[in-house]
């Protein structure tokens, strides 16, 4: 696997070795930390340190209920909140709109982002929302103007829930200063798989339920998981060189006939879309995947389906279109020389396309 090539981070990332030796670590911490004995100690005091890490990484300084990963974070902020209704954008992760399908959805623009006056309509209906935000598209980078929107739904009553699972720590410091809710994820920040957490700025917003994370979830804590999420997070990410990156793949792709989805929106600095008109993105996939390069394509950040992109269908792209679209994401290791090595090969499947059209 030493030749392949991985652009596919917003799906997961790999651990990194910082992560997995603090889970090692952290296996010596074998003890409940509920218990009240030496062992049981020992182990709450690490737990609260990993807690208070990821807390003071994230700039919160509100509560960290730590989770099995964003999409329990986002079941409970929008399940449980003190909210009387429930409102998502129409480009929402699968996991918030599976939580919650009788939300009102918030349009949006060509460009992937919130409409205001679609917006001020969910606002504007009788009892106290919660609303669910994502700061990146999963699928297209998209970024929306958080400490805006939140000026608006606190304006209304509102709750602001961001799904922050793609945002670097740190990347945007108005998530800290603005939502209400935040849902992180571990494994987008080469941390475990298994464990996230949702950041409450206030837990009187929350309905308690179970016995474990200060009454707000049931089960035992994941110590050594919960290790490895906050060592992740201490390994910086070098956004600007992601930023530099996805713009020469935009400017190459579309220079090769292919299109930038959502180009002239603000967005992640490692997540692009592309189409190749006249392929389908089953079989970019497959190409891209013989020459040793991993990609995705389909809904959210499911990186195996290949259902119609239900984020593509709201900016009003044609399923047709939307079918012939890959996501590429890189992470801290990507270099110059990956991008260009994906820049080859796609102009090679270009040009397969447009031979086979002709």
């Amino acid at each position: 696997m030493a030749d392949r090539l991985y652009l596919d981070h917003a799906a997961t990332t790999p651990m990194l070795p910082v992560a997995i030796a603090a889970m090692t670590d952290g296996m010596a911490h074998w003890a409940n930390p509920s218990s009240p004995h030496a062992e049981g100690r020992a182990a709450r005091a690490a737990l609260e340190g990993a807690r208070g890490c990821i807390a003071a990484v994230y700039g919160w300084s509100g509560e960290v209920i730590l989770t099995s990963g964003a999409s329990e974070a986002l079941a409970i902020g929008l399940g449980r909140s003190v909210a009387e209704r429930r409102v998502i954008s129409a480009v929402e992760h699968d996991a918030a709109i599976r939580v919650a399908a009788e939300a009102a959805v918030i349009a949006v623009d060509a460009s992937g982002l919130i409409d205001p006056t679609s917006l001020d309509a969910a606002l504007g209906i009788s009892g106290r929302p919660v609303v669910a935000i994502q700061w990146a598209n999963s699928e297209t980078g998209v970024r929306q103007p958080i400490a805006a929107l939140a000026v608006t739904i606190h304006a209304a009553g509102g709750l602001l829930l961001v799904d922050a699972a793609q945002m670097p720590a740190g990347a945007d410091p108005a998530v800290a200063e603005h939502a209400d809710f935040v849902a992180i994820s571990a494994h987008k920040r080469g941390g475990p798989p298994g464990i996230g957490a949702l950041l409450v700025r206030d837990l009187a917003t929350l309905l308690p339920t179970g016995g474990q994370e200060r009454g707000y979830r049931p089960g035992t804590e994941n110590l050594p998981a919960a290790l490895g999420f906050a060592a992740a997070l201490e390994a910086p990410e070098d956004l600007e060189k992601m930023a530099v990156l996805r713009a020469k793949l935009d400017d190459a792709i579309a220079r090769s006939g292919g299109v930038v989805v959502a180009e002239g929106a603000s967005r992640h600095p490692a997540i692009g879309s592309y189409r190749l008109p006249g392929l389908a993105a089953a079989t970019q996939l497959i190409r891209f995947d013989m020459a040793g390069i991993a990609v995705s394509a389909g809904s959210a950040c499911s990186s195996g389906s290949m259902k119609p992109s239900h984020v593509l269908g709201a900016m009003g792209w044609s399923v047709e279109a939307s079918r012939e679209v890959v996501r590429v994401s890189f992470g801290r290791g990507t270099n110059e020389a990956d991008i260009d090595r994906f820049i080859a090969e796609w102009r090679g499947v270009s040009r397969s396309a447009r031979a086979f059209a002709a």
